[in-house]
């Protein structure tokens, strides 16, 4: 099939300008210094941090590794960037710091050793850290790190310690309150949370997962920024949805701010703390408001249609957001009505609009999310791409691989399977114990529909993903052997019981929860939800590219798999790469979907 060119740089297919087009994150700015920025570019290449001094203008690379850098925090003073430095994605190291104008690195934390980051949090003055760390050894614990100038002057105290998953929530302004989310309850999908003093002694715990059903969980959005204010900005579920509430940890007062909003509702402080920035979203898109609390009113803040995938209040009571939709590219705006960050070079083409299909499935109306080439009738050789989480949506916003697939003349067909975001906590918790299974016949109802409408020719459907989504794709060509034409399965979950024994702790948990208990406690559970399981039954070619440093999909058990495929004579390709789960490198990004695309066109009659 021919691909689309532009006439700057005509030897370019517009998909690979999609993914070579340099994009920037929507920046995190100093609470203190307002006009120090950090941001995460793809500019050089490989998503690395970027220092931003407002004032100036000036732009600094503050990262440089072969494999990418996207996890670091600015100091609310604005004088340090701290990041977090693993080895070829495998998640597991320290947090080092430099100076926010330039300079060598240095350990943050010196006495701790590398773990799995569990949440971070900084003073106002950057002098004490609250890290959160998870390691297979000793579950989850969190420490009190007290740092002077240098990186050898630390004293570090652990405060918690806990054999299931916890986390970082926040430290309140003036560093006299911490905030933590865990699980102690052995329910990984929901949260409790406990407030503790600096020394460890707790001063209020909220649990809305007590009462038996273990259903209900909360977040911690924020503390109020302003010093001795001990108001919590929470996270809460108990109208079947996502809502913010304000805790007072000190009084206990709850104030439920009881939105009339459809969707999932979350928020963050002005910087004031008089108001809330409200991020609502509904059926795969998502709007802004600002809540006065005094007042009480919600005022709408307009965006286009689309999806704001983050956005930040700014002193000036400005809003700044990272905005896109299915065929407009993602960019940084501000309700100045400025482009906050534009970077320089190729510009990223546009791709084609989203439509909506609803579609009644065994649990509900099932929402899909359809792409086809422009003027393209049916039946169309579609892909299936199923989305990773599972906790997770697809939605109305900018993404480079479905808009590769169009460019070659395939439909794309994205579901929210139950246990995707966005829908209500029923919906997203409704795949315990059946896991894989249930999301896949949400996957059957929505590929039948595309059949019976004429948009796909049922001989050439592809199904494909990434993480999760791998992992459905698997388990989908295994149990509906005769639905699939292809499999192209992106850093998948492929041999359950092996990949729980070999991944970090935290995905341990969760699959505890998922699945009911252990391997060893539940194994029917684990045989009927594994890949490996259905692998004799599999028809459809298979593709399977995997990072040999991945700890949330492990390669043994993906080689396990490929021994199995091997063993039949059954047709297959593997592609290993030296990284973790994804890449973070533009080129190498470009090489796998290239490989994906190639595979299809090999073994599908388009």
């Amino acid at each position: 099939m021919s691909e689309s060119r532009t006439p700057d740089t005509p030897d370019m297919p517009d998909w690979e300008k999609r993914f070579r087009a340099p994009r920037v994150s929507l920046p995190d700015w100093a609470e203190d210094a307002p006009d120090r920025s950090l941001f995460v570019s793809n500019a050089t290449g490989t998503y690395e941090l970027y220092a931003w001094d407002r004032a100036t203008g000036g732009q600094r690379q503050a990262t440089d590794r072969p494999n990418g850098t996207t996890d670091g925090v600015l100091s609310p003073d604005g004088a340090w960037i701290w990041w977090f430095d693993d080895k070829d994605g495998d998640e597991f190291g320290i947090w080092r710091r430099q100076p926010f104008a330039g300079g060598p690195d240095e350990p943050a934390v010196p006495g701790l050793d590398p773990s799995y980051p569990a949440g971070l949090a900084l003073s106002r003055d950057g002098r004490t850290a609250v890290v959160g760390r998870s390691t297979d050894e000793d579950g989850t614990t969190i420490h009190l790190a007290r740092t002077g100038t240098g990186s050898t002057d630390t004293d570090t105290v652990e405060i918690y310690r806990h054999r299931e998953s916890a986390g970082v929530g926040d430290l309140s302004h003036d560093g006299s309150l911490i905030a933590v989310e865990h699980t102690e309850h052995g329910d990984a999908m929901h949260a409790a949370l406990r407030v503790l003093r600096p020394d460890g002694t707790t001063v209020a715990e909220l649990d809305d997962t007590k009462g038996g059903t273990q259903e209900l969980g909360l977040e911690v959005l924020g503390f109020a920024p302003v010093d001795g204010d001990t108001r919590l900005l929470i996270g809460h579920q108990r109208r079947g949805r996502w809502e913010p509430l304000v805790w007072d940890v000190a009084t206990g007062e709850e104030t439920d701010l009881a939105l009339d909003l459809p969707g999932d509702v979350s928020a963050e402080w002005y910087p004031d703390g008089s108001a809330l920035l409200v991020a609502h979203g509904f059926e795969a898109r998502s709007e802004l408001f600002r809540y006065d609390l005094a007042a009480r009113e919600l005022t709408r803040i307009p965006t286009p249609p689309g999806t704001v995938s983050g956005a930040t209040a700014r002193p000036d009571g400005s809003v700044e957001y990272l905005w896109s939709s299915a065929a407009e590219p993602p960019a940084v705006r501000s309700t100045t009505g400025a482009v906050v960050l534009d970077p320089p070079g190729m510009a990223c083409p546009p791709s084609v609009v989203v439509e909506d299909a609803w579609v009644e499935g065994p649990g509900g109306r099932i929402h899909a999310l359809i792409q086809r080439p422009a003027g393209a009738t049916g039946p169309l050789p579609t892909v299936f791409d199923l989305h990773g989480g599972p906790t997770w949506h697809d939605s109305d916003s900018f993404a480079a691989g479905p808009a590769a697939w169009v460019d070659h003349g395939y439909a794309v067909v994205r579901v929210n399977y139950r246990g995707s975001t966005g829908y209500g906590r029923a919906w997203t918790d409704a795949l315990k114990h059946r896991v894989g299974l249930i999301e896949l016949e949400d996957v059957a109802a929505v590929r039948d529909w595309a059949v019976s409408s004429g948009l796909a020719d049922p001989a050439r459907l592809i199904l494909t993903g990434a993480s999760w989504g791998g992992y459905l794709t698997l388990l989908g060509v295994g149990t509906q052997p005769e639905a699939w034409a292809l499999g192209i399965a992106v850093v998948p979950v492929a041999d359950y019981v092996t990949a729980y024994h070999d991944e970090m702790e935290s995905l341990k948990a969760m699959d505890r929860t998922l699945l009911g208990g252990t391997p060893e406690e539940v194994p029917e559970r684990f045989e009927a939800s594994s890949p490996l399981t259905y692998v004799d039954r599999v028809k459809a070619p298979v593709y399977i590219s995997a990072g040999v440093n991945d700890p949330r999909c492990p390669i043994r058990q993906i080689d396990n798999y490929v021994k199995r495929l091997e063993t039949r004579g059954a047709t297959h390709e593997v592609y290993r790469y030296d990284a973790g789960h994804g890449s973070l490198v533009v080129e190498e990004r470009i090489k796998q979907v290239r490989l994906e695309l190639e595979f299809a066109e090999r073994h599908l009659a388009v």
